[in-house]
């Protein structure tokens, strides 16, 4: 399996370059089973990307293989980290019957090839017809013809190979539908970045009864499912080109003519006082979830920085808040360490008429997580059937489906 006979680049710089990139995934922990590491070290990733330059194609960072009219990326290669931690997550043992929702390019098809052995199957199952021949062509290509590559809707599963001992979902879905219950097997486990209130978890779920509950909860950022069920995940552009974008979830109304008009005027920061070291904010979005405004993304471009926007937390942008006319995101400023530790400040700022409260509301709601940070990783998620019985929760989402609980020690 996994013979390249078709890259025109010399095996050992192909070779070389997958060693690096499973090495640098081991140091991080992103691999840390050594079945996932021996599939990741055979499966030659460059050949599902061909058009990608070979440094790319073993780079950490995900690859576009698909856009629609729009130019909206709607399939790719998961960076190699998201991969490594999902399978890690699915923990697939030879011989299982694996099905996967997204089949991309067919590499991470191949890589559950090779952790279930000849003697398990994989199915893999996708809405776009072009990406399904890609997939089938990237995969004989790559020696991994046994895979089966399906066209069709992945909210439906694939009912002809089931039951499943693992499925894996490798696009956000908003809900989990019936059908991923029904063809997975006693005892078996799903994968999926579920999308809650417009955060995006890779939840490890198994079956207790009708319930889903949490196994393993990674923080992971995915493409939304496409089909006539998908609930459509907004990417919209401030007018007039300002160089912010707001990206929103669970189908809610967004005016992008009144949050333009927010930054006509100054905004609003608040402080928290929390000083954190400068490192990823662990569950801090599902805090901001808990406020009283819509949760989104602000993505932000280099032109908007050059006219003026207050500096969000990340380099591409930050989670954040938003009203019908005015919208937050978090912000950060050097704070003193010790040790040379790099540490920060975290803040909000706000656009808008209503900026003052909502900067002192997302404030607040970063003391919230920063006096609860050290029991985060008590957190768990729990799948209910829609109209399930109300309970305690830091998060309560209903779903066409389902009823999600996003739960914390105290609750």
């Amino acid at each position: 399996m996994g013979i390249d006979t078709a890259s025109t680049v010399t095996p050992a710089s192909a070779d070389d370059l997958r060693a690096a990139m499973v090495d640098r995934l081991r140091s991080w922990g992103g691999v840390h089973t050594a079945a996932v590491e021996a599939a990741m070290r055979a499966v030659p990733r460059h050949l599902f990307v061909p058009e990608a330059p070979l440094e790319q194609a073993y780079g950490p960072e995900s690859v576009v293989t698909f856009r629609d009219e729009d130019g909206i990326a709607i399939s790719s290669a998961s960076g190699p980290g998201v991969v490594a931690v999902m399978l890690e997550q699915l923990d697939v043992r030879p011989g299982d019957r694996v099905l996967e929702i997204g089949a991309g390019t067919g590499y991470n098809a191949a890589c559950l090839a090779e952790l279930t052995g000849p003697s398990g199957s994989v199915t893999t199952i996708d809405i776009g017809e072009e990406i399904v021949e890609g997939a089938r062509r990237s995969l004989a290509t790559a020696g991994y013809d046994r895979v089966r590559v399906v066209h069709g809707d992945g909210a439906d599963g694939y009912a002809g190979d089931a039951p499943y001992d693992r499925i894996i979902v490798t696009a956000g879905a908003w809900d989990v539908p019936p059908a991923w219950r029904e063809q997975l097997a006693p005892g078996g486990r799903l994968v999926v970045p579920l999308r809650i209130r417009g955060v995006t978890r890779a939840v490890g779920l198994e079956l207790d009864g009708q319930v889903w509950r949490s196994v393993s909860i990674e923080e992971c950022g995915f493409m939304p499912m496409r089909g006539p069920g998908a609930v459509e995940e907004l990417n919209l552009e401030l007018p007039p080109s300002r160089g912010v974008r707001i990206r929103v979830d669970d189908g809610k109304p967004v005016s992008v003519v009144a949050l333009a008009a927010a930054l006509d005027a100054p905004p609003a920061l608040a402080w928290s006082g929390v000083v954190v070291p400068w490192k990823p904010m662990v569950h801090l979005d599902f805090w901001l979830a808990g406020a009283a405004a819509e949760v989104c993304r602000i993505i932000v471009l280099s032109q908007a920085r050059e006219a003026g926007l207050v500096d969000p937390i990340y380099s591409w942008g930050s989670m954040g808040c938003y009203t019908p006319n005015t919208f937050s995101y978090l912000i950060r400023r050097p704070a003193a360490g010790k040790d040379g530790q790099e540490m920060v400040e975290l803040g909000a700022c706000a656009y808008g008429p209503d900026r003052d409260r909502l900067a002192t509301e997302v404030a607040e709601r970063i003391r919230s997580w920063g006096r609860a940070r050290d029991a985060l990783s008590g957190i768990r998620i729990e799948i209910h059937p829609a109209g399930s019985t109300d309970r305690p929760a830091m998060i309560t989402a209903d779903k066409r489906h389902s009823r999600v609980f996003v739960l914390t020690e105290s609750t």
